[in-house]
């Protein structure tokens, strides 16, 4: 009798370990959102964080996606302020603004309204998690976290920042204060990951979203111990780790270094730029411009073949949008990239 198939066995986990595959496994970032009409309906006058600690909403949620695209992977359906506004800190998802925090953190006393993250602060998380393996049957489901660096960003600035000025200047005029601040997100984001894994979760994805706002000599400093904590946290599990940044074409090196097995490359570097830099040694997700989904089908297609291509010259590749789904996006366009990606990769 043959063994049904198993997560650990998929598309997507083969590749992330740079194993052979019979063909190109592709999820979209922010593929569960605003892009699916099914989506919208479903969170109608639910709010964003409290949607995303309903484990039934949550799952279905995660869901929506997979049947509607085909897709070769699930990402868990959450946000990345989750675990901080299940420590206590006031924070509010603002419907076209982002995070919103009530009272920024700017002094070493901020540290004693952020405690450390445990398993039972999210109880809902790992029923969340539960309820999508048991669906999920063989396709895998990834976990995720946001990086140090974008958590303080927030808790710094107050909310979403172009420039990050009062976050750089803390992180220069009081190194050990951000220090601190990043060992405590650290171990936030690192537990949150563990949690979803112990729970069932087969790969995890960090996002350090905004760090493409520092220079190497910065993210080497500030950013890249507590990146790596929070990856180490998950290390003895044995799942792959996914670490994605926007604008971070000049760290993708850096970021690899953190501990991971995949380095999520944006749109802006090619993915055979991204192997160059990278030394050859991870796999690289990405990178279809998320823009082009509004473009006409042919240019699209070629853009997708020749990501495709770029791909196979990696130790691994998972096919990704280089940042993620907007909210305007034709659904069924993202379902035809799928069908593509899946037969123009499709070794015979």
């Amino acid at each position: 009798m043959t063994a049904a198939p198993s997560a650990s066995s998929s598309l997507l986990l083969r590749a992330a370990r740079g194993e052979q595959v019979e063909q190109t496994p592709v999820w979209f970032m922010r593929q569960a959102g605003r892009s699916l009409p099914e989506y919208r309906a479903l969170r109608e006058g639910v709010p964003m964080l409290e949607a995303c600690r309903r484990p039934e909403l949550v799952a279905e949620i995660t869901m929506q996606p997979v049947r509607r695209h085909g897709v070769d992977a699930a990402i868990f359906f959450s946000d990345i302020v989750v675990p901080v506004a299940a420590v206590g800190v006031d924070i509010d998802l603002v419907a076209g603004i982002g995070p919103v925090v009530a009272d920024p953190f700017r002094t070493r006393a901020d540290l004693d309204r952020l405690p450390e993250l445990t398993p039972d602060d999210v109880p809902d998380i790992t029923e969340s998690v539960h309820l999508l393996v048991r669906e999920l049957g063989p396709t895998p489901l990834i976990g995720f976290a946001g990086g140090p660096f974008t958590l303080a960003s927030y808790l710094v600035e107050g909310g979403p920042s172009r420039h990050h000025a009062r976050t750089k200047a803390l992180m220069h005029g009081d190194p050990a204060l951000w220090h601190d601040l990043c060992h405590r997100l650290a171990q936030l984001a690192g537990t949150f990951l563990k949690v979803q894994v112990e729970a069932g979760a087969s790969a995890v994805q960090l996002f350090d979203s905004w760090a493409g706002a520092l220079s190497r000599a910065d993210y080497e400093r500030f950013v890249l111990p507590h990146s790596r904590a929070a990856l180490a946290a998950v290390e003895p599990l044995g799942v792959p780790r996914i670490h994605f940044g926007v604008g971070t074409g000049e760290l993708l090196d850096l970021m690899g270094s953190a501990g991971t097995e995949v380095v999520g490359v944006d749109y802006r570097v090619s993915l055979a730029d991204a192997v160059a830099r990278t030394g050859g040694q991870y796999a690289v997700q990405g990178n279809l411009d998320p823009a082009l989904l509004f473009a006409p089908w042919e240019p699209l297609a070629e853009r997708v073949r020749e990501i495709v291509a770029e791909g196979r010259k990696a130790p691994g590749h998972v096919f990704n949008l280089g940042h993620g789904v907007l909210p305007e996006t034709d659904p069924d366009v993202i379902t035809r990239v799928v069908e593509l990606v899946h037969e123009v990769s499709a070794r015979t």
